[in-house]
């Protein structure tokens, strides 16, 4: 093989040798293409394990978000497996840590460390929604707040933030959820958080 190479022009060489290791670059991907969950299992466990985060929660808003795809860049600046943007949920993340600042995109781009934000913010929306007690639509609540904000939820019910948990928990899951769907402003809010339910009921 060696002796075969040496005859083509030098050009061919440098490029396959720089297709060859494209490939050994590759993010892991199974055999249809597509990116692999279990490559991401440890950091999800150890991130839910740290924050208190169901992990199911975490895998399903990984898959909804970028579908496993480490690289991701949405049109907006949301970067990496759980789509955050360095300057918003970056930064609720990081106060969440008791760090100061925001990260920067090279962070959000490293897998490990988007995930352990991702779920740190996922965390400091869960604070933020303190008080509602069924898990179900603590769930419901989150995928909602991940999208549009844990505010934008809670005045949907009431602008007085008690008021508005202990009416949520008049509800059941299944009535929280209807509510979301009548009344919340933006209709992409009950989407996402039918969109991130699928993926997890299939975990």
């Amino acid at each position: 093989m060696k002796r075969f190479l040496l005859t083509w022009p030098r050009p061919i060489i440098i490029g396959l040798m720089l297709l060859l290791a494209g490939c050994a670059s590759e993010k892991p991907r199974n055999s249809s293409g597509n990116y692999q969950p279990r490559s991401y299992q440890s950091a999800i466990e150890q991130a839910a394990a740290q924050y208190g985060v169901d992990e199911k929660l975490i895998t399903a808003m990984i898959q909804v978000e970028s579908s496993f795809n480490p690289s991701a860049v949405s049109k907006s600046n949301a970067i990496g497996l759980m789509q955050l943007k360095a300057n918003t949920a970056g930064c609720d993340a990081y106060r969440f840590q008791g760090k100061s600042g925001c990260p920067d995109d090279d962070d959000l781009r490293d897998p490990q460390i988007n995930i352990d934000l991702g779920t740190a913010y996922l965390a400091s929306l869960q604070r933020q929604l303190g008080g509602i007690d069924n898990p179900v639509t603590l769930r419901y609540a989150t995928e909602v707040a991940y999208v549009n904000g844990a505010g934008a939820l809670l005045r949907t019910f009431s602008n007085d933030r008690q008021k508005a948990v202990s009416m949520i928990n008049s509800l059941s899951p299944e009535a929280f959820n209807w509510h979301v769907r009548k009344h919340h402003p933006s209709p992409q809010a009950p989407r996402y958080m039918a969109k991130v339910e699928a993926a997890y009921n299939q975990l």
